[in-house]
């Protein structure tokens, strides 16, 4: 079903490539006389931050050397290729230069254009004088870039706005050959995307770039490198193991290199997964995805923001129940495995439910932003924030999420309100809360870091209890004083016990937080009674009225608890630090007038 949704997103692209050509960077273009003399060598890369970006041109594609060739030297493109092939300059340059010339001949060798022999005499006259291609990047200036690596060249006649390998008549040649050889002696057999039968067979996958952590040469989705994964009476014949036409394997492949290219609005990185969104019919929600998860832009906390609400208000107008809510859209999951690239994880939904799952995840993340929040944190930020962090990642590093980590989330997002997250993410993000705040880190980072954790702690829990149709309460994104379960009562206790603490002694360095919150949260019994008997001193050195208020809000939090639990379990923990954020969040939310004497005003920030 993946490869036949992509063969329909194919055919319904106007900007894909039709069979027989792809796009490719491209680096340099020779512009040629008619006698093949090399008469302007032009750069045609874009610059890019400062790097240098192949612009993509329309080339032919006569197999799959057109992405990735191989170790012989003797597979040349047609009328483009890297240096190496067009100059036959470094390992195997004369093999490959020959290669290349005989590839003209085998495909234009009757064909009478100007444009072919200009290129056909510039490459023998390259063979026939060795040093000449050297010395006309030297004469052009490119030797530095030449010898860093091999750039991918095409052709121009003097004269022409397009390349050679454009002119109509080589396009019309080269279209008519092309179609010759597929019905010639092939292997045919029955489409297994298509259905049709009697067809010819494509026996090479071509291969596809730009999953993250894949081979840069590209990798395959279909391919079989054992005997074990071969069918029977199928051995070493390639293709007709999974077969699949010629036509059907262009469109898919050159669809899915299109959405994974670098650039793409319909591609986002997500943990180690490449993911890929697109819909049955053209709609605006196909780049809008990637925005909704992606990552915000430096300084515009809110950037993702817009299109969130965006997409509420289409939900809250009815907009996906017109029939736009019933076009169909997919979300493919991807990574590399060894050779090939494996399917993590593919949704195919009507747009009304996709957008209806989307923003129940960010209903479960949802706790009230302080004054440098986005209103709705994006999934990179609720990652980064359950990772390590490092020198130049304060916030947590990504390359140190754990593995699958990031698919399995976007997995749960899109498979259903009642499916859970992965508890991986639930032990991170309480691991990573329990960590007090560093001598060297701002306050910025780590309440920005606790919030995000918080979001991610909440979210688990609540999908948890769904998921299980658990009588339990679910979270509420601001302090709950209904909540009267024991874990989620004994942080707010902690929280409340910590801010008795501050007001004691103001200007302290380090408070019971840094001393005891990983005992407090997983073993309570054990630190509690200590805890609870140290505040009677801290108390007394509160005024009268302050004092009274803090033992009566001890009280409100402490009725429900019948006894200190002896350990919690990772579920309890993750409760634990939900009341406990809620409290301390409560303590520095704006007041209204008939609260106690001398409390703080303002927000955390």
């Amino acid at each position: 079903m993946i490869l036949q949704a992509l063969v329909d997103y194919y055919d319904r692209s106007k900007d894909l490539p039709r069979e027989g050509w792809i796009r490719r960077g491209v680096d340099y273009e020779l512009v040629l006389t008619p006698q093949g003399e090399c008469i302007a060598f032009n750069a045609i890369g874009d610059v890019q931050k400062g790097k240098v970006v192949s612009t993509s041109r329309l080339v032919t594609a006569i197999g799959k050397q057109a992405l990735k060739h191989n170790n012989s030297g003797k597979d040349a493109n047609l009328l483009w290729d890297n240096a190496s092939f067009v100059f036959g300059t470094g390992n195997k340059g004369a093999i490959k230069i020959a290669s290349f010339v005989q590839t003209i001949q085998t495909w234009f060798g009757d064909i009478d254009d100007e444009g072919v022999h200009a290129v056909y005499r510039f490459c023998t006259h390259l063979q026939q004088q060795p040093g000449a291609a050297n010395a006309l990047v030297e004469r052009f200036g490119y030797q530095d870039d030449f010898g860093k690596r091999d750039p991918i060249l095409t052709f121009q006649l003097q004269g022409d706005l397009e390349g050679i390998h454009e002119r109509p008549a080589i396009r019309f040649a080269y279209e008519t050959a092309l179609a010759e050889t597929q019905g010639g002696n092939v292997v045919r057999g029955n489409c297994l995307i298509t259905g049709h039968t009697n067809t010819p067979i494509a026996l090479n996958e071509t291969v596809i770039k730009g999953v993250w952590g894949g081979q840069s040469s590209g990798s395959n989705i279909i391919s079989f490198n054992e005997r074990a994964f071969e069918s029977y009476g199928k051995t070493k014949r390639r293709g007709e193991n999974a077969p699949v036409s010629r036509a059907a394997s262009f469109a898919y492949t050159t669809a899915l290199n299109h959405l994974l290219r670098q650039g793409s609005l319909q591609r986002m990185q997500v943990g180690d997964a490449s993911t890929v969104c697109w819909a049955d019919h053209a709609s605006p929600f196909e780049t809008a995805f990637a925005e909704l998860f992606g990552q915000d832009a430096p300084g515009n906390p809110d950037d993702g923001t817009p299109a969130v609400q965006a997409l509420f208000n289409a939900i809250h107008s009815g907009r996906f129940a017109q029939p736009e809510g019933d076009n169909r859209f997919h979300v493919l999951g991807l990574s590399p495995n060894a050779a090939r690239i494996s399917v993590r994880f593919y949704h195919c939904l009507p747009l009304r439910d996709m957008a209806g799952r989307i923003a129940q995840h960010f209903a479960d993340v949802q706790l009230p932003p302080g004054p440098y929040d986005p209103q709705y944190p994006s999934l990179k930020h609720l990652l980064q924030a359950v990772c390590l962090p490092t020198q130049k990642q304060p916030f947590g590093d990504l390359d140190r999420l754990p593995p699958n980590l990031g698919g399995a989330v976007i997995d749960a997002i899109l498979s259903g309100p009642n499916a859970p997250y992965p508890a991986q993410w639930l032990n991170a993000a309480v691991g990573r809360f329990r960590v007090p705040q560093k001598t060297d880190e701002s306050k910025t980072v780590f309440f920005k870091n606790q919030r995000l954790r918080a979001a991610a702690i909440k979210a688990c829990l609540n999908r948890s209890i769904r998921f299980r149709q658990s009588p339990e309460k679910e979270f509420l994104p601001m302090l709950d004083p209904d909540n009267h379960h024991t874990a989620y009562r004994l942080g707010r206790l902690f929280a409340v016990l910590e801010k008795i603490q501050e007001e004691a002694s103001p200007g302290l360095n380090a408070t019971i937080r840094d001393r005891y919150y990983g005992a407090a949260s997983s073993t309570p019994v054990a630190v509690f009674t200590t805890l609870l008997r140290l505040k009677n001193a801290h108390l007394k050195k509160l005024v009268a009225g302050r004092a009274v208020w803090f033992e009566k809000l001890l009280g409100e939090v402490l009725a429900p608890v019948q006894d200190f639990p002896r350990q919690l379990p990772l579920p309890d923990q993750g409760r634990f630090a939900l009341g406990y954020y809620h409290q301390r969040q409560d303590f520095f939310t704006r007041k209204s007038q008939d609260t106690a004497p001398n409390e703080l005003q303002g927000e955390l920030v």
